[in-house]
């Protein structure tokens, strides 16, 4: 599994599809292209549409992870590891020296997956999520230092 970077303008159709088979807070195919417009934002793309993309940004020395959706088929196949290492490099080409990223608090395989990758929190946004997530909603806020380590 190769990442194909996307850069804007890019199919952001496949992209929406995508964000929708992970979250019930649905990104549209329109939003998803005003932040692919904007400046140090990128996208990677893992098997079109039964695989999964990141999108994120980089800002300065900082990166951000703006969403990261593998479909529910394709989980615990190493596309969000996949997906994360190419983003992280590609922050770090672009001058990052931190990533950061936001976890929904009752998101266990996905926090797994971040800790294992490195990252660790930062902070908390109490009751970020309202009833979205089914727990209260906390955001967890994690970050690591480029380039990515994987153990």
């Amino acid at each position: 599994m190769t990442p194909v970077l996307l850069t804007h303008p890019c199919d952001v159709d496949i992209l929406a599809r995508l964000h929708a088979t992970s979250f019930t807070d649905l990104w549209s195919a329109d939003w998803i292209a005003r932040l692919m417009a904007q400046p140090g934002t990128y996208a990677y793309l893992v098997d079109g549409d039964v695989g999964g993309f990141i999108l994120a940004r980089v800002a300065g020395d900082e990166a951000e992870v703006l969403t990261l959706a593998v479909v529910p088929a394709a989980r615990r196949r190493g596309i969000g590891t996949i997906l994360l290492r190419a983003a992280a490099e590609k922050a770090r080409q672009m001058g990052a020296e931190t990533m950061f990223l936001e976890v929904a608090q009752a998101n266990e395989a996905a926090k797994a997956l971040y800790i294992r990758l490195g990252f660790a929190e930062v902070a908390r946004r109490r009751g970020y999520y309202g009833d979205k997530v089914g727990d209260g909603g906390d955001a967890v806020i994690l970050s690591v230092k480029l380039p990515l380590i994987w153990l």
